[in-house]
Order: C-alpha cells, then sequence, then structure tokens
C-alpha cells in the first residue's frame, strides 16, 4: 500500500471520529510530503494549523498509520502557502501576504493591506486614538489595557486595528497577534460548544500576545458568548498580554452587556473617534488623490471639488472615499474633465443623502444632553447664567445650522421674540472668540449635530 493510500483511509477514519467541521478546519488543509523514517512530513498552510494538529491530534494521526503498516511515530510540518498546496487552508484561516515578511499564523479576520499608519490620515477628531494605538503597535510600556476604540461608522476603527497588527507583525515577528471580528468570536464559541472543543478553544484565545476584538457591540444580549468573552478576557490581562477592543458606542452606552464587562472594557483607555470636521476629510481626499492620478493620468480634477466634496460630504469617509473614486472612473469613462458640474451629475445620489436636515428640536435635545439639563429648562424663563448661556448657544446652532427664520426660532424656544434670537446669536459669536470652552462646546456640538 502506498504512503498516499494509507493516508487516506486515515483520512476517511478521521472524518468519522472527529466530525465534519472539525475534520474541514484542521485535517483538511493538510498535505501528505511523504513519510521519512519514522516521521509523517506534510505541507500546512500555516504553522499555527500545524502546531494544533500536532497538539490535539497528533498521536491519533500517528496511531492510523501504525494500523495502516507505516511506522509513524511523529508529524512534521512545513509551511507551504495556498496557492502551492494541492488543498487550500479553510477562509478563516488564510490571510493576506504582509507588508513585512511576517506570516500570521493564527486564523482570524483577514488584514487589509490599505489599512496601515502610513495611510492613515491624523487630524483633531482622531488624533489621541491614533496616538494611542501607535503607542500600542510599538510595543512600549503601556499605563492601560485594554485599548477601547469607539466611534461611529467609517471613523478610522478597523483602520487603526488593521494598522496595529501590521506593525506588531513587522517589528516582532515571533508575536502571537489574532484580531477577529466579535461575530467570528461567537461563531467560534458555539462550534466549539457544538463539537465539545472548548479547551481547544480555550487554549486558541488565551495562547495569545494581542487579542483585537473589532465591533464588540455584538456579544450585546449573548449572554453564554459574554461569558467566555469575559474569563478569556481576564486570563489574557491577568498575563499582562495587551487587548484592543473597538465598538461603535461607549461601553457605558451598549446595551445588553453585563455590568462586569462594561467594568472590565472601561479599566484601560477609552478612546473616541469623533466626526471628521472639514480639516481632516479635506486631508483625507488629497491624500487619496494622488493614488487616482497615478492610476487615471488623463483625467484632469478641478481644485474646488475637492473642497466642494470635503464640505458636502461629512458623516462617513467610506462614502467620501468613494466618492472621489467614483468621480475618476467615470471621467475616465466618459473622457470628461472633473469639474463641479460633472461632480454633482455624477454624485446626485451622494449629495442628496448627505443633505441631513438638522431640526430645532433636535439641537434642543443635544445641548440640553451636553449640559445636562432638561429640555424644558432651555424652554423655560429662567434667566440663571446655568440655563441662559447653554439656551444662548442652543439659538445660535438653530440659526447657523437650519434654515428657519428668527420669528420661528422664538416659537421654538417658548414663544420669544425675534429680537432675543439676535441678541443670542451675537453673544455666542462674540464670545467664541474670548471664550475657549464656549468655542469648544459650539463646535463638539455642531460636529455632533451635523453626523
Amino acid at each position: 500500500m502506498t504512503q498516499a493510500a494509507a493516508w487516506g483511509r486515515i483520512c476517511t477514519d478521521l472524518q468519522k471520529s472527529l466530525g465534519h467541521e472539525a475534520y474541514k478546519s484542521w485535517i483538511d488543509p493538510l498535505v501528505l510530503d511523504c513519510v521519512d523514517g519514522s516521521v509523517a512530513k506534510f505541507n500546512a498552510p500555516t504553522s499555527f494549523i500545524g502546531r494544533w494538529v500536532d497538539r490535539n491530534y497528533g498521536s491519533q494521526i500517528c496511531a492510523g498509520f501504525l494500523k495502516e503498516g507505516v511506522p509513524v511515530t511523529k508529524l512534521a510540518f512545513s509551511v507551504v502557502r495556498a496557492a502551492n498546496v494541492a488543498k487550500a487552508a479553510p477562509a478563516q484561516a488564510a490571510m493576506p501576504a504582509t507588508p513585512s515578511a511576517a506570516e500570521d499564523e493564527l486564523p482570524g479576520s483577514p488584514l487589509d493591506p490599505k489599512y496601515t499608519f502610513n495611510s492613515f490620515v491624523v487630524g483633531k477628531p482622531n488624533e489621541l486614538a491614533h496616538a494611542a494605538a501607535r503607542r500600542v503597535a510599538e510595543n512600549r510600556e503601556v499605563s492601560f489595557n485594554p485599548l477601547f476604540l469607539y466611534g461611529g461608522v467609517g471613523l478610522g476603527k478597523t483602520h487603526l486595528m488593521h494598522a496595529i497588527a501590521w506593525k506588531l507583525q513587522e517589528e516582532n515577528p515571533g508575536f502571537r497577534v489574532l484580531y477577529l471580528s466579535a461575530e467570528q468570536f461567537m461563531y467560534r464559541f458555539v462550534q466549539a460548544l457544538r463539537f465539545k472543543d472548548m479547551i481547544s478553544f480555550k487554549e486558541l484565545f488565551r495562547s495569545v500576545d494581542v487579542l483585537m476584538v473589532d465591533d464588540v457591540q455584538f456579544i450585546a444580549g449573548k449572554d453564554s458568548t459574554q461569558e467566555e468573552f469575559f474569563h478569556t478576557f481576564n486570563a489574557l490581562i491577568d498575563q499582562n498580554k495587551q487587548v484592543i477592543i473597538s465598538a461603535d458606542r461607549a461601553p457605558g452606552e451598549i446595551e445588553g452587556i453585563e455590568d462586569r464587562i462594561r467594568s472590565r472594557l472601561q479599566w484601560g483607555l477609552v478612546v473616541d473617534l469623533h466626526p471628521t470636521d472639514f480639516e481632516l476629510r479635506l486631508g483625507i481626499l488629497q491624500s487619496k488623490l494622488e493614488g487616482q492620478l497615478a492610476m487615471h493620468p488623463d483625467v484632469q480634477i478641478e481644485e474646488k471639488v475637492i473642497d466642494f466634496l470635503a464640505h458636502r460630504i461629512s458623516t462617513n469617509v467610506r462614502v467620501l472615499e468613494g466618492a472621489l473614486t467614483r468621480l475618476f472612473a467615470f471621467a475616465s469613462l466618459v473622457g470628461r474633465r472633473i469639474d463641479l458640474d460633472m461632480t454633482q451629475e455624477c454624485l446626485a445620489d451622494l449629495l442628496r443623502a448627505s443633505q441631513r436636515k438638522v431640526t430645532i428640536e433636535e439641537i434642543i435635545r443635544k445641548v440640553a444632553d451636553h449640559y445636562n439639563l432638561r429640555m424644558n429648562d432651555l424652554l423655560s424663563a429662567r434667566r440663571a447664567r446655568a440655563i441662559a448661556r447653554p439656551r444662548q448657544v442652543a439659538m445660535f446652532l438653530a440659526k447657523t445650522l437650519t434654515s428657519k427664520s428668527l420669528p420661528e426660532i422664538g416659537r421654538k424656544f417658548g414663544g420669544r421674540d425675534h429680537t432675543t434670537v439676535i441678541h443670542a446669536v451675537k453673544k455666542i459669536e462674540e464670545l467664541k472668540h474670548t471664550d475657549s470652552q464656549i468655542a469648544e462646546d459650539v463646535e463638539l456640538l455642531r460636529r455632533m449635530l451635523e453626523a
């Protein structure tokens, strides 16, 4: 009997004993190279899979060879990329080539090679998050663990997490960095329960040097998954291993998360990626413009188009970048110069969607929340400064962010006269230049309302 035939019969037995999913994940990706003496040599897509199989199924495989009359007592694994082996690794185990020579050994989510620190545009809304991410990625002494990044869609959370992973692998080739989404964590947990393989699950997640979990809000309401996440989190922190988490909101605002997990998530540094401002959006567009011009050397673009896009598309960086890509593709296909007319024609749907209508009621609610007041306080006749100044801020924002007339704004604020609104607007315009706190409050509220 040939070695290949023996391995085929062993695989049949393993599939019966391990079950379809475990077999597909760990045994199917292996390719028998040869049996050299008492050593069975295999090609594997990653060294992690090789180590895992050797530790968890090695004795069973050796027993299978002995049963087939092949005296194998040891397994050896060589890493061969998926393109070079007869059978590809399972999708969740395959990772793209990194910018460095380091090979990712852990079956997490694929890392996007475009998401590095070099391609991340830093501005005031994201500078703290960027600095914290760089500190973790450079593997310096840190006083915060976990690092918790939160913010809306398209503000750079995932970009920073990928950048951290790439940098850690580049500078520490032996580092075991595992990046995956909260949904993948839950899927692996459920699979481990289903196939009664919790020991392997725990070994995987508690043996890493850095664990990165994206969109942790997705485990909200999943009690069993939260329980395991809690124990995994604690085990890594106790070993002084770095944990990095992202979510679409702050830990205290995620409903359905257990209090003990919420408390753990707030242990370290919690960083908010604020909505982008005009300067940051302009910088992002300018950084992407060079690449578009390189791909479409025959396309010309008016400078004011970039300013126009940065002003008009303010909610989502991905949409902003997509708009620039669409413009260049359209211009290249039809052979036109990118000017404002063509931009408005090509991006009509995006521009309509970005025309967010801010209401006075929304302004009143946001201002009241910001100053820890009730909405009725801003509508009341009370003149205490702690209420009058926030009321003036709200009137100023109503005048600058809506198309409502002064009398309409006055009526929304408890039936006040339009002259009261005029006075409030002038007062806040003056204070913006002399009172840094007022200027900061107004800018922050404006960004929140426009986001």
